[in-house]
């Protein structure tokens, strides 16, 4: 089985007025193509900086990235714009769904973007692989906290993504909508043979992956 991540002493620093404020400090490590990661760590340990970075969200100061057998670090920012678009899922804590549109024409919209045919039908299997088939029609204010994450969920892997990378995808949760969302995410990821990264603070969802990486200060402990 070949990596699908690969991560190269990777260190990441922002300059915050006249200082360096080191983020990152020499991270290594890599992630099997359809596996499932956990990245868990204190606040301010680095987590979701990693999670942008290895996403081609964010450039790295030091080291290198390899997602799908490409190096990020070659590309500019619409090469890396078309590799997320291509290979890449994501699900946020705050869920970022279109306030403006239906949970329908949320999931549909990178599908539309891609020029993909069949949005509409595909969308609307996909609303009903996570229990939503009779809210297609509602605004994210109509949905309830769970319902939303699910709409996120499904648009999330609207494009079949090799990778998905969750932030906190159940931080906004109460502990049982939060447990039955991480199920779904967990069914379609195996379902569709995808590689799953989560940031989390959650240990008992940390255990449900096959690999954990705790980060502390910037740097990998254990």
């Amino acid at each position: 089985m070949s990596a699908i991540l690969t991560v190269e002493g990777i260190t990441k620093i922002y300059q915050s007025g006249s200082k360096n404020v080191q983020v990152l400090d020499a991270i290594d490590f890599s992630v099997d193509e359809g596996k499932t990661m956990a990245i868990v760590g204190p606040s301010g340990s680095g987590k979701t900086t990693l999670l942008g970075l290895c996403a081609g969200l964010d450039s790295v100061t030091q080291g290198q990235i390899t997602l799908n057998r490409i190096l990020l670090n070659r590309l500019s920012e619409d090469e890396l714009a078309q590799v997320r678009n291509r290979y890449v899922g994501f699900v946020f804590q705050n869920f970022q769904l279109i306030p403006t549109l239906t949970a329908l024409e949320n999931v549909m919209v990178p599908l539309e973007l891609r020029g993909v045919g069949k949005a509409r039908l595909r969308s609307e299997e996909l609303l009903k692989r996570v229990g939503l088939g009779d809210r297609m029609d509602h605004y994210p204010t109509q949905l309830s906290g769970g319902e939303q994450q699910r709409v996120a969920i499904a648009r999330a892997f609207s494009n079949d993504p090799k990778i998905l990378f969750a932030d906190e995808p159940t931080g906004n949760l109460d502990d049982e909508t939060g447990k039955s969302v991480e199920d779904l995410l967990f069914e379609i990821n195996r379902e569709k043979g995808t590689t799953l990264i989560i940031v989390t603070h959650d240990v008992e969802l940390a255990k449900k992956t096959d690999q954990i990486i705790r980060l502390k200060g910037g740097r990998i402990v254990d």
